[in-house]
């Protein structure tokens, strides 16, 4: 059986070339402090340091992964094999998250020559990527209370 590599639209990039800006740590979480903490385990994280993104979007189908569509973007140091991150939301209620593994830290979504992703990348709810970005509809996540916790798996480019 032969899988095919994934292609990703351009529409992908803007997932780390949004001018979002990035949010400081506070008290060990990412975002403006508030009442709503998500812990994101991001499991499958490649040796070799460099930082996890996680992009956070409110429910809006036409946000999701378009320029500035996006509330903020948390980065961390990564940690080989799982890195736990702690996001702050505004408020409880749906929101999704497109993750990526910027390893060589430069802040950046990094393609192939052709468009592919050069970098390891998920979202929430760990959607299908074989056939390209997943529809909006598979990656809402429903967060109805404080310190809720959700795993993202990383997919790296073969």
């Amino acid at each position: 059986m032969r899988f095919f590599k994934i292609a990703v639209p351009a529409t992908l990039a803007v997932l780390l070339t949004a001018t979002v800006p990035a949010v400081a740590q506070s008290a060990g979480c990412t975002g403006t402090p508030s009442a709503t903490r998500l812990i994101v385990n991001i499991d499958g994280v490649r040796p070799g340091g460099g930082l996890i993104a996680v992009t956070v979007y409110a429910d809006n189908r036409s946000k999701f992964l378009a320029k500035r569509g996006a509330l903020y973007v948390g980065r961390m140091a990564a940690t080989a094999s799982r890195t736990r991150m702690c996001i702050h939301l505004p408020n409880t209620g749906v929101w999704a998250l497109a993750v990526y593994h910027d390893a060589n830290a430069n802040r950046s979504f990094d393609r192939t020559g052709v468009g592919l992703p050069a970098e390891g990348f998920g979202f929430t709810n760990n959607p299908s990527t074989m056939f390209g970005i997943p529809a909006f509809s598979t990656v809402r996540l429903n967060v109805p209370r404080n310190n809720m916790a959700t795993t993202v798996r990383l997919k790296y480019p073969e």
